[in-house]
């Protein structure tokens, strides 16, 4: 059998190294997490772009194999998916590029049609399912107790990760260890890289703590998450810059991830697309944003429409010369 591509989320397994087996399992053993084979099926007109373990982007063709793993999305405005949709016939679609893998249910007029898969089997190991929670290393829980800089948004696509790089960057550039994070979201390793590409000593996302996508039960977050600070934690970082990917309240759990950093919260940036938009989630919030960044502060009109409506500080970071500002910010809350 040809060597299946390994996809991102297989990223914390020792699959590039060991030999397994494929096999169908029985669908009430089907689960979260679960590293599965699937074949690429007939992909005219459809996504094809697959992001490897190292983050390197490829693109499949017809009858490659793929090693992936079962999980949610829901993302507003491209795909919802979930591998609990997947019926009879075994075939599902690549939610992500990262190999997220499940049953498209609802789809953007405006994206591309998502990779089409067949189911081949799961992933086995000495006669067990590999999944990604048991490849975990195993850690001591410890006290999580860093400063945290954390960037929020009103939806996907909203800023969060270019912000997230500016601040990283002049973080690091003060000489600052810095590590970057992504607490909530769907596999995508590329955004974490580009947080190590602006200066992150390291990076981390919820798929080091085993999961494929942080929309999943409350109770398994809640398990997960304290593993994904320990990981931060040991590196013994000055300040985190941490990114909840989507909005807080969207299904991925960015309520839980606020809830369990917030004391070490020192500085909250909100990217919205519009300012009516930075309305609706500081409502939402318990606590104002410190700064509104994104599509909502594009413009002056833009900039002067969230101060009218809101009365909060907005920065354009895509502008240079806003990032003295930034800096300045970004110094006091820290103390420095």
């Amino acid at each position: 059998m040809t060597r299946p591509f390994l996809t991102s989320v297989t990223r914390i397994s020792n699959l590039s190294a060991q030999e397994f087996a494929t096999r169908p399992v029985a669908r009430e053993h089907w689960d979260t997490g679960d590293y599965v084979v699937a074949r690429v099926s007939n992909n005219s007109g459809r996504l094809r772009e697959l992001e490897l373990a190292d983050g390197r982007m490829t693109e499949v063709m017809e009858d490659d194999l793929l090693v992936g793993a079962f999980g949610t999305r829901a993302a507003t405005l491209e795909a919802v998916g979930d591998w609990r949709s997947i019926d009879d016939s075994g075939e599902l679609n690549a939610l992500t590029a990262a190999g997220l893998f499940g049953k498209v249910t609802s789809l953007s007029p405006f994206l591309k049609a998502p990779m089409r898969l067949q189911y081949q089997g799961h992933v086995l190991c000495n006669e067990q399912k590999l999944t990604m929670r048991g490849c975990r290393a195993p850690i001591e829980i410890i006290d999580f107790d860093i400063p945290v800089i954390l960037i929020v948004g009103t939806s996907m696509s909203a800023g969060k990760t270019t912000s997230g790089r500016i601040i990283v960057h002049l973080l690091s550039k003060m000489g600052l260890k810095v590590v970057g994070a992504k607490l909530t979201g769907a596999a995508r390793y590329r955004d974490m890289l580009s947080f190590k590409d602006a200066g992150a000593s390291a990076v981390y996302d919820f798929v080091d703590a085993g999961l494929p996508s942080s929309a999943v039960d409350p109770a398994l977050y809640r398990e997960a998450l304290p593993y994904l600070l320990s990981l931060i934690a040991r590196d013994k970082p000055d300040v985190l810059v941490a990114e909840a990917g989507a909005s807080p309240l969207e299904p991925y759990n960015g309520a839980i991830a606020k809830e369990m950093i917030r004391d070490q919260v020192r500085f909250k940036l909100l990217c919205a697309q519009d300012p009516y938009a930075v309305v609706g989630v500081q409502q939402a919030f318990q606590r104002t944003p410190d700064l509104v960044a994104g599509g909502a502060a594009n413009t002056e009109a833009a900039i002067a429409l969230v101060h009218k409506l809101t009365g909060l500080p907005t920065l354009n970071l895509m502008d240079p010369n806003s990032h003295d500002e930034l800096a300045n910010r970004l110094c006091k809350a820290l103390d420095l």
